[in-house]
């Protein structure tokens, strides 16, 4: 499928420019909606962290095929520069286009503060970040709008969430602290190790502080961590997974769309493909996913 070819390209990529946040996409999807319903559903990330959006979008739609790729070559995408963020990203997009999918998940916060837009307005399917979803669901659950936000250093340095938080809510209170040794513990398996709790506790003092009701996990490594964060901040604190938010903003805009599996027959299968290390990833897929999913395959994503 020669994508480029079909819709034109700019430095190499797919080109096809659409605005996905309005109606008038509805209809660039829908004529393409009989032959593309009932391809797979794109997800990448950089690394693991992306499999807790694979494990909701399944939830939530479990008739449909995935496609997942882990660029567990170059995590962590979050101590990167967003030049680079984008390029990963859009080479991250273009691979997922070779497997013919009908949308792409961006199951990454780095890549959805900083990619999201270069995405939408080079590629032409729809495609979904995991802030917005994650900055509604904080402020539907706070009680005291006093809002905490942990992630990368890219993340939180791009102030993605802060902006969304208050463009709905001016009147909130916003508080983000960067957390870069999260990710390498969540990659080394140290989700509830002594030292990850210790590492959670110093990162959160400043945020506990400021009488914080809810906090964003701002990066899909961390919902790994729920156990770690528990034996630090209380019951009464929200922990807002923006990878469950988006799974059902996915199912909402896809049947929007026209563009969700009339499959009733069988469950959706999951084809993972990772940049590096295949057994690893296969061991903590296992681990997280509670699903069954196809071999991984390694890829490279230079060629």
């Amino acid at each position: 499928m020669n994508l480029g070819n079909e819709f034109g390209s700019v430095n190499g990529f797919p080109y096809h420019p659409i605005t996905l946040n309005n109606s008038a996409a509805i209809g660039t999807f829908a004529p393409h909606m009989g032959r593309r319903s009932e391809l797979p559903i794109g997800i990448f990330d950089s690394g693991i962290g992306g499999l807790t959006v694979v494990k909701h979008i399944h939830r939530v739609l479990p008739r449909e095929d995935l496609i997942y790729l882990g660029d567990t070559a170059r995590v962590p995408y979050g101590t990167k520069s967003a030049p680079t963020v984008i390029r990963f990203a859009c080479e991250d997009t273009r691979f997922l286009l070779q497997h013919r999918v009908k949308a792409v998940v961006v199951a990454c916060n780095t890549a959805s503060a900083w990619a999201l837009p270069t995405l939408e307005q080079s590629f032409s399917l729809p495609i979904f970040g995991v802030i917005l979803p994650g900055a509604s669901a904080a402020l539907n659950m706070s009680r005291n709008q006093r809002i905490g936000i942990i992630g990368t250093s890219a993340t939180i340095r791009s102030q993605a969430y802060t902006r969304c938080i208050l463009a709905r809510n001016a009147g909130a209170q916003v508080f983000a602290k960067a957390c870069p040794l999260l990710v390498p513990l969540v990659e080394e398996g140290w989700m509830d190790h002594p030292v990850t709790v210790q590492v959670l506790k110093e990162y959160l003092k400043p945020l506990l502080r400021h009488g914080i009701d809810t906090l964003v996990l701002g990066c899909t490594h961390y919902p790994l961590l729920k156990p770690a964060l528990r034996k630090v901040v209380n019951r009464r604190l929200a922990l807002v997974d923006s990878g469950a938010s988006c799974a059902t903003d996915v199912r909402e805009r896809l049947q929007s769309y026209q563009l969700l599996s009339q499959n009733r027959r069988r469950i959706g299968k999951i084809w993972p493909f990772v940049t590096d290390e295949v057994e690893r990833f296969q061991e903590l897929a296992k681990r997280f996913l509670n699903a069954r999913t196809e071999p991984p395959q390694k890829v490279d994503l230079s060629g």
